[in-house]
């Protein structure tokens, strides 16, 4: 299906280069004929390549630290002016451990690199629901769109404080997406992804061991940074017109699998 976006306006954060999941659902968005702006922190925007994917896309890019709240106002303010209306769409595609960058263990971790991760990966979700909701900047019926990672429900040892943060950031998706749901039908959901080979994802220590395992349990395998920004497209759209509150499970099946044969045949391979 084309032109699904037609006609909307968005705020896309976090496409920090060519691997990231947010700049492949930027260029899906600008495919289907949305308008939007792009934002990353200043820090952020210094490492990637996000001039390139404007240029790109024909879109501005707005700097703003998410965990600020006079940069969300700037950004919802300035993002109106430049797209000449209500936002419609809205990624939040934010993330960052301290702890897991400095591979501090769970148990030992540092509590203020904790409440940073909080600040920036989960509250920083919060401010923004709530600085659009306060200036009236998401448009009825709009949606956002937040990526997380299953291990916010399931015990992986490597993701340290990372799955407490996501848990929060799902928790804050379902309780913001039902206050905002009542009052302006406005969709709040979480999308959790498989797996992916991003700049982010590559940085936790055994990824690569584990994005094996992982696409040997999903029947369809992992699911990829592109058919990711298919789903969000969706999650856009006015097709799912109904659906908020909820945490979407896009891994190939993964979730709901408990052990496949093919991992089986990997811990115990026949004798000849």
């Amino acid at each position: 299906m084309n032109n699904l976006l037609k006609g909307k306006r968005g705020i896309i954060t976090g496409a920090l280069d060519k691997n990231s999941i947010a700049w492949k659902i930027a260029e899906k968005a600008h495919e289907q004929g949305a308008t939007f702006v792009l934002t990353n922190a200043p820090i952020a925007m210094r490492m990637g390549e996000i001039n390139e994917l404007a240029e790109k896309t024909g879109s501005q890019i707005i700097p703003a630290d998410a965990t600020n709240t006079e940069d969300l106002e700037n950004l919802y303010i300035k993002a109106q002016e430049i797209l000449g209306g209500k936002i419609d769409f809205v990624l939040h595609s934010i993330g960052m451990s301290v702890n897991i960058r400095k591979k501090i263990p769970y148990v030992d971790s540092n509590y203020d690199y904790f409440m940073k991760g909080v600040d920036v990966s989960a509250l920083s979700l919060h401010k923004m629901l709530s600085i659009a909701k306060h200036l009236d900047a998401i448009s009825e019926g709009g949606s956002v769109v937040a990526l997380t990672y299953m291990a916010a429900q399931r015990t992986y040892p490597f993701y340290t404080d990372m799955a407490d943060i996501k848990a929060m950031l799902e928790s804050i998706a379902r309780s913001f997406g039902y206050h905002y749901g009542v009052e302006k039908k406005v969709r709040i959901n979480t999308v959790s992804q498989s797996p992916t080979k991003t700049t982010a994802g590559t940085g936790i220590k055994g990824f690569n061991d584990f994005y094996d395992y992982a696409d040997a349990i999903a029947p369809l395998g992992n699911a990829d940074a592109e058919s990711c920004a298919d789903y969000c497209i969706t999650l856009f759209s006015d097709l799912t017109r109904m659906v908020t509150m909820q945490n979407l499970f896009h891994d190939g099946g993964y979730s709901s699998t408990g052990v496949s044969a093919k991992v089986m045949d990997m811990l115990y391979p026949e004798q000849e």
